[in-house]
């Protein structure tokens, strides 16, 4: 299957890169025969009037533009102070001849008349324009639906926004940003009329001192506003309530002012249609940053220990969540000077969510055989408040200070109804959560392209757990368990990171990197757990092996030293980090200390081979510290019938890693494909070693020797001009091969396996309607000493009518298909539609919402494991129709 993957890419690599034609040429002004610059040039279909490539005249007034296929076409030259020109061409094989282009000037008469002429894309170094004018459809109502019409730019069903392979770092407004990562939240809520240009910021960098210097393939999106928009207040107030259907109802509001030196958004919403607000801003309460100057202390963060599971993989989470959710947004950005700005960001939310989950596990392994079925009903409360303040001041040109601040509290009640094989308990989680993290950032550019970072964090997080639950299944476990009739544990964890890091970046004249960076970083984590067996409110047991009681400390000083070089076309990176870690173990009988010393080597390359072609590759010999999760050396119950425990010790984990990226054309281009080639190598790892019985599963972590695994994934994106419409094509595999010890057995071998296969048209009609189909194939593997594989599919049809500029409706479908379920229960249909009617144009709109119109009452997927299968059904939210008033001012 590996090579069939890898054969059907080069295939269509070799089929699509072997057409490839170029029209070039020349544009010179009809008087004096100068060359003109910055001309317009665009090759437009004949039959569509579709946008095919863009370019425009460089300093010596010559253009170039490449297409795949060959045709009929218009060349259009436009420029301001010249008459338009647009000369018919045929395109065949090989280059087209050399134009040579004459455009006469067109005087302009100014005062009573004005006249503009706008690009459909213009490139300015990194960045790239679009205006919007030129590609909205006609039914786009927030910034979502506009940017699902840029080309190049991706957006999936869960609303991240991708420019070719890589996700955008932020969408802002008027250069400014609210949200970072978060920014789903503003581009599903904010409305769409207001936005004029989109600006695909490349080479990205957070910090703007940083810009040519640092080494960045980071994207981003600015949004441009129009003249009404601006220094005014406006948004859009939209109330929707359920007909015929249970009681149903949507109310959000979004209000906002873009001015110059004051931003304000501010953001309601209430519903209850199964539409959870906050996961579009978790990126905001738990950031994290991969290759980030300055990002010290990421990732850092206390782990829950116990939690009641709730979610499906590959499934929209909103058909399964009865939910009452209600969120108080409030973010501001302050210029109170020109060398100062102040952000905050702030919000509240109330929820409540209901979840019901039906399960049946089969578990076979060792000679031990056993079926598990349990009927969980779920109510969690939630409330959430978060705050953030980010701080910038500009001490003079060069040089910047920055001050970030988050507070958030988290209060979490779980109550659980189980039916677990047909014995009813009850359960109560309670957590309460507190999160305060600071960060300082100095940034010093001394030189033209020389610049220091100094950075300090600290963040103080805590998290309370406390479950009870009213039965005793585990009498087989605990010796002198007569009378006891329910469970009680509570879990105290704390933890605390200062982290302090000074970071070097010279750009040499060569254009040649060097970094340099020096820190040091320390966290104590403490652990206190207390299980306690009852009978009603008395106590009678505390098991000495299930009580814990911890202080983990590790300190990493670190130096890491990079230099990359660019020889021609190739660039070669190499890195070396130097570690001096200190480890200190503290419990109530014991304290142990540790002091390891190792360094992590990494060399990458870089080949861009031509325009079109670009290899990527990297090996990195990697030794990481284990956390508290890891080491903690008593059991903790971590489920309703789940103990896990650490090992109790101090370890450092090896892992060799080698990744392979190949890009054939890029994101603008009518033909693009990425393959992606990750392979893993863990020296050691951490596996268990599990007692499984039907009503407990008993576990520890042991170290293991060697783990394998495997990703490959390849993305071929191709625009068909006679269609109008874009093809994708997506190919992967995964595969791993672990070990652990089940019930007193030998190590067990397990190799697991992925297969995905699928692919998607979006249809690009200037007309009414328009069309995105897809269908996606997932075979999953998981051989032990027999091997057990089935194969699920995905597919679904969304269609756009858009009948005039006061009505247009979409219909949206979904299929699941399971291979491993019985006929009667392995095919799932989704019906969607949204009719949106403009009463006033911009102002007044009504719209009709249904959801699940062939009301499927529940959801039941599949999965495999090492000791046997999972089969669980879930239940959806029952057909509604939402009709809604929209109020735009």
């Amino acid at each position: 299957m590996k090579i069939k993957f890898l054969f059907l890419f080069f295939f269509f690599c070799h089929f699509y890169t072997t057409a490839q034609y170029s029209v070039k040429g020349s544009i010179k002004d009809a008087v004096d025969l100068s060359p003109l610059i910055n001309i317009n040039v665009i090759l437009q279909d004949t039959i569509s009037s579709a946008l095919i490539a863009f370019s425009y005249t460089d300093n010596n007034g010559n253009f170039a533009l490449e297409t795949e296929q060959s045709g009929f076409y218009n060349l259009q030259f436009s420029a301001l102070g010249y008459k338009q020109k647009i000369i018919p061409i045929t395109i065949g094989e090989g280059a087209y001849p050399i134009l040579d282009i004459i455009m006469m000037p067109e005087p302009l008469t100014l005062g009573e008349v004005v006249i503009k002429t706008e690009r459909a894309i213009i490139q300015k170094k990194d960045t790239v324009i679009f205006n919007v004018a030129s590609f909205i459809k006609g039914n786009e109502q927030v910034v979502e639906d506009v940017l699902k019409n840029i080309p190049g730019i991706n957006i999936d069903s869960e609303g991240t926004i991708r420019v070719g392979s890589r996700e955008v770092e932020k969408v802002m407004i008027e250069g400014d940003d609210f949200f970072e990562k978060g920014y789903k939240i503003l581009t599903k809520n904010m409305p769409a009329n207001p936005i004029e240009k989109v600006e695909l910021l490349q080479h990205y960098s957070h910090n703007r001192l940083l810009k040519n210097i640092e080494e960045s393939d980071k994207v981003a999106l600015n949004l441009k506003l129009n003249e009404e928009a601006k220094r005014k207040w406006f948004g859009n107030t939209a109330l929707g309530y359920g007909l015929a259907s249970e009681n149903r109802y949507e109310v959000q509001s979004n209000i906002m002012n873009f001015g110059q030196k004051d931003k304000y958004y501010f953001l309601g919403n209430l519903n209850n249609t199964g539409y959870d607000v906050t996961q579009d801003l978790q990126y905001l309460i738990d950031p994290s940053s991969q290759n980030e100057s300055s990002n010290i202390g990421d990732h850092q963060k206390i782990s829950p220990f116990f939690s009641f599971t709730g979610d499906i993989l590959n499934f929209k989470k909103e058909r399964t969540s009865f939910n009452n959710d209600e969120l108080l947004s409030i973010n501001t950005i302050f210029n109170p000077t020109k060398k100062l700005k102040i952000k905050t960001i702030g919000f509240l939310n109330w929820s409540t969510i209901d979840f019901f989950r039906n399960s049946s596990e089969t578990f076979s392994a060792n000679a031990t055989n056993f079926t598990n079925t349990e009927d969980f009903v779920l109510q969690s409360d939630k409330k959430l408040g978060f705050v953030k303040t980010h701080i910038t001041y500009d001490i003079t040109k060069n040089k910047t200070l920055q001050y970030i601040s988050r507070y958030s509290d988290k209060d979490q009640s779980d109550t659980s109804n189980l039916d677990f094989n047909q014995n009813t308990t009850l359960q109560h989680l309670q957590s309460d959560r507190q999160l305060l993290d600071q960060k300082v950032i100095f940034s010093n550019k001394f030189g033209k392209k020389d610049i220091l970072l100094l950075t300090s964090r600290y963040i103080d997080e805590k998290l309370s757990q406390e479950y009870a639950v009213d039965k005793f299944i585990f009498s087989e476990l605990f010796a002198s368990s007569d009378n006891i009739d329910n469970i009680t544990q509570t879990i105290k964890s704390k933890m605390q990171f200062a982290g302090i890091e000074a970071h070097l970046l010279q750009r040499k004249r060569n254009n040649n990197l060097l970094e340099v960076k020096l820190g040091n970083k320390y966290r104590k984590d403490q652990l206190k757990s207390a299980l306690q067996l009852q009978e009603q409110t008395f106590v009678r047991l505390t098991p000495e092996e299930y009580q814990n009681d911890m202080v983990y400390h590790t300190n990493n000083l670190y130096l890491g030293a990079k230099y990359r070089a660019e020889i021609g076309d190739i660039g070669l990176m190499g890195k070396l980090n130097v570690h001096q870690l200190f480890n200190h173990i503290e419990t109530t009988l014991l304290t142990k200390k540790q002091s390891p010393f190792f360094i992590n080597p990494s060399i990458s390359f870089d080949w861009q081979i031509n325009k079109n072609n670009k290899i990527t590759s990297l090996y990195a010999y990697n030794r990481t510290n284990a956390d508290i999760i890891q080491v903690y050396n008593r059991f903790l119950l971590t489920g309703f019938r789940t103990f896990s425990r650490g090992t109790g010790e101090f370890n450092q984990l090896d892992a060799s890693i080698f990744s392979f990226n190949y890009n054939l054309g890029s994101w603008g281009d009518r033909f693009f494909a990425n393959t992606f080639i990750l392979y893993t190598k863990n020296h050691d790892f951490f596996s268990t070693n599990t007692l499984i019985t039907q009503n407990f599963n008993q576990s520890e972590k042991v170290l293991i020797k060697n783990r394998e695994q495997l990703t490959i994934n390849s993305n071929i994106d191709r625009y068909f001009r006679p269609i109008s419409s874009n093809l994708k094509l997506n190919l992967g595999y995964s595969g791993s091969n672990y070990k652990n010890i089940i019930n007193d057995s030998d190590l067990r071998e397990v190799t697991s396996r992925s297969y995905t296969y699928g692919l998607e048209l979006r249809s690009g009609f200037k007309g009414f309607f328009n069309y995105h189909v897809g269908s996606k194939w997932t075979t999953n593997s998981i051989q032990v000493q027999t091997t057990n594989s089935f194969t699920d599919n995905l597919s679904f049809i969304d269609l756009s009518f858009v009948f005039n500029d006061r009505i247009d409706i979409e219909l949206k479908g979904e299929r699941y298909f399971f291979g491993n379920l019985d006929t009667n229960n392995n095919v799932y249909n989704f019906l969607d539609f949204d009719v949106r009617y403009s009463i006033k144009k911009n102002t007044l709109m009504l719209s009709l919402h249904g959801k699940n119109l062939l009301n499927t009452k529940n959801f039941t997927n599949f999965s495999l494991s090492d000791t046997g299968s999972l089969t669980t059904q879930y239940r959806l939210l029952p057909r509604y129709i939402l009709l809604q008033l929209e109020f735009r001012f």
